[in-house]
Parts: structure tokens; C-alpha cells; sequence
């Protein structure tokens, strides 16, 4: 029965990565252009470039927030990884000296 369970709810967390895959990768995206818009951030010297990369990154910072329900399908990847460690055992690796 336990075995049951377990496989019907890594079924229903496989479902919802699934549904949330194309919105968790677009989140990633976001959050790589956020990391690039604030190195170019960093770099510019001028006032004016300053302020056109904040205006476009809260551009993308709202498009980021818009994917925000893409943390139920992280969520989901998480607990089917849990599940899958603990049903397969982690072996420990002892490396010889």
C-alpha cells in the first residue's frame, strides 16, 4: 500500500513539473537576464545608462513575477528528487588513500 502511495504521488508531482515546465524555464531566463542587467548595472559610468538598465530590469523583474506560480512545478522537481533518494538509497563514496 505504501508503495502505492508513494507511486501515485510521484505521478502527480511528474504532472505538475510537467504543467509548469515551459513557465519554470522562463523563470530561469528571467532570473539570468536579471544577473546580466545588474552586471551591466555595475559597469555603466553614465547616469543615463543607469537608469535605462533600472527601467529594464524592472521590466524583467515583472515579468519574473508574473512566472511566479512556476515555484509549484520547482517544488515539484524538489520532492520527486527527495523521492527518488530516499527510494534508491544513497550510496556513500570512500574514495582509497
Amino acid at each position: 500500500m505504501k508503495n502505492f502511495l508513494l507511486f501515485v504521488l510521484a505521478l502527480i508531482a511528474i504532472i505538475v513539473l510537467l504543467a509548469n515546465l515551459g513557465p519554470m524555464i522562463f523563470l530561469a531566463v528571467c532570473i539570468y537576464l536579471l544577473y546580466v542587467i545588474f552586471k551591466q548595472f555595475s559597469k555603466s559610468e553614465s547616469m543615463g545608462a543607469k537608469i535605462c538598465w533600472i527601467i529594464v530590469g524592472l521590466i524583467v523583474l515583472s515579468m519574473a513575477t508574473a512566472n511566479s506560480f512556476a515555484i509549484i512545478g520547482v517544488v515539484a522537481l524538489i520532492f520527486l528528487y527527495i523521492l527518488l533518494k530516499n527510494h534508491h538509497g544513497e550510496k556513500e563514496v570512500t574514495f582509497n588513500k
